[in-house]
């Protein structure tokens, strides 16, 4: 698998397209009014604990308190130091210990007006402010650097035993006392040089943190993390990317001035396009990113997906739409299901949706092929970084997951909601608003011979003067009043005034 990254710059924005095989995988997108905090270390001041939820309220300095769970708040790690060596990794480790401290109430570990230092772990999202863990874990090339965690875990994405035995070797013979290590996916291959490089990087930058800590007062921001340009460079690197193109002249001497300066295997594979079109248009990849904002995927056969986006969850629903098929039901079926998984695992990866997501799968009575639909969804969300735990399909015929979810989805990144519609996806009809109209005179009480405007839209105000009409009629017999009816078409469908002259 051959991948590619593109890197476009302008003005105010940055883009990053991941590609694989010639396709983008992955889009990150900063803007920089709003950049991302994840990574961010903070010096941070209790406002408030909510013993019933569990959970605290830090001021790091934005304008919405940061959230602080019981399950992400640093005690005494001496007591788990027994069971951490029998683990290998960072998921299984960050589970254990959030799992020790489930028992412990968060009054007995925090109070108000204390100082904390913590680190972003979720952007704030929708009307939530950000997410903060006292967990700090600063991010290198090949290492993750664990403060105060005697632990060293190596990357389940790196499967070969002998690599994993010889990086446990190279790190546990380098990691400072009293830190933790997490040897990165980048490092396979990676020799001790590069890798005791990495840590000294690591450790100067906590060494800054904590001096910075010292001098300063809550709320306070002691640690930024990369922007994104250089983000991309250091956790997107693998072996199968092949190169990096950029688009900025600026920003491609950075980049070569930085992995020169810690990555210099990397350097070659650094190019700068200058190219007469625009970046993404030459790699193709723009039509992609339109399709990803759109409700409705069209797959190859004529069948499609829908994908609805909600507060709490991620809905996708699969239809066989023009798709008839060659052979029975049954197979039309299968293989329109066996398209659709490969573009929804996509679709979920390039969207960045996360949560709960729900698939409505079409419905097969065969036992095989739900089970082959099954295997194949699986095999297909292999592809993704993202941390995502999949059920079997349910008796309903829909299958369940969960994805991490660290920022925004591209959707609400690109996308503000409808105006128009406030975000619901509709509207109400031309017919309701009429018929709430009339409801409205129903109940309306003036003096005899008053004179009554109505201002709607044309489509309602149409409805009115004619379907209507003779509704309007009957009321203005009956209450003795003189109804006008006048069109305005800059105002809201479900808007509408009734003015009593």
């Amino acid at each position: 698998m051959s991948g590619e990254i593109l890197i476009n710059v302008t003005f105010n924005e940055v883009r990053v397209g991941l590609l694989e095989n010639g396709q983008i995988v992955e889009l990150y997108v900063e803007r920089k009014r709003d950049a991302s905090l994840v990574g961010n270390i903070y010096k941070g001041r209790v406002l408030k604990v909510l013993p019933g939820m569990q959970s605290a309220f830090i001021d790091i300095g934005l304008e919405k308190a940061a959230f602080l769970y019981v399950a992400d708040i640093k005690a005494d790690i001496d007591a788990y130091a027994p069971f951490l060596e029998e683990e290998n990794g960072e998921e299984e480790l960050q589970l254990y210990l959030k799992k020790g401290r489930s028992d412990v109430p968060i009054e007995d570990l925090v109070r108000e007006g204390q100082e904390l230092l913590v680190q972003v772990a979720k952007d704030p999202i929708g009307t939530k402010g950000a997410r903060v863990t006292s967990y700090i874990t600063i991010p290198g090339r090949y290492l993750v650097l664990m403060p105060d965690l005697e632990h060293v875990g190596i990357s389940r994405r790196i499967t070969d035993e002998k690599e994993r035995e010889r990086l446990k070797l190279l790190v546990d013979g380098m990691k400072p006392k009293g830190f933790g290590l997490i040897v990165r996916t980048a490092s396979e291959g990676a020799d001790e040089e590069e890798l005791r490089n990495d840590l000294e990087f690591l450790m100067m930058l906590w060494q800054n943190i904590q001096e910075k800590k010292q001098r300063v007062s809550a709320p306070h921001l002691l640690y930024s993390d990369l922007d994104l340009i250089v983000r991309s460079v250091r956790d997107l690197m693998s072996r199968d990317v092949e190169r990096v193109v950029i688009d900025s002249v600026d920003e491609y001497k950075r980049i070569k001035e930085f992995v020169n300066s810690y990555f210099q295997k990397l350097s070659d594979r650094i190019e700068l396009y200058e190219g007469p079109e625009p970046l993404f248009d030459a790699f193709g990849v723009e039509l992609d990113i339109s399709r990803a904002l759109g409700r409705r995927v069209w797959l190859k056969s004529g069948g499609y997906i829908v994908i609805d986006q909600t507060e709490a969850m991620t809905v996708i629903d699969v239809n066989t739409g023009k798709y008839v098929g060659k052979e029975n039901l049954e197979e039309t079926i299968l293989k329109t299901n066996l398209e659709a998984v490969k573009e929804i695992a996509y679709q979920i990866r390039l969207r960045n949706l996360g949560g709960i997501i729900i698939i409505d799968f079409i419905d097969m009575e065969n036992p095989e092929h739900r089970e082959k639909l099954f295997n194949a969804f699986k095999e297909a969300m292999k592809k993704d970084k993202a941390k995502n735990t999949i059920y079997n399909i349910s008796e309903l015929g829909l299958i369940q997951m969960t994805r991490k979810r660290v920022r925004e989805s591209l959707g609400r990144t690109l996308c503000d909601p409808c105006p128009y519609c406030e975000g619901k996806g509709f509207v109400m009809s031309s017919e309701t608003i009429c018929f709430e109209i009339l409801r409205k005179l129903e109940r309306l009480t003036a003096p005899r011979g008053t004179k009554v405007i109505i201002t709607a839209r044309p489509e309602v105000a149409d409805l009115l003067t004619d379907e209507e009409s003779y509704a309007i009629e009957i009321i203005e017999r009956r209450k003795g009043i003189n109804i006008i009816i006048k069109e305005d078409s800059n105002i809201h469908q479900e808007n509408y005034n009734i003015t009593v002259l």
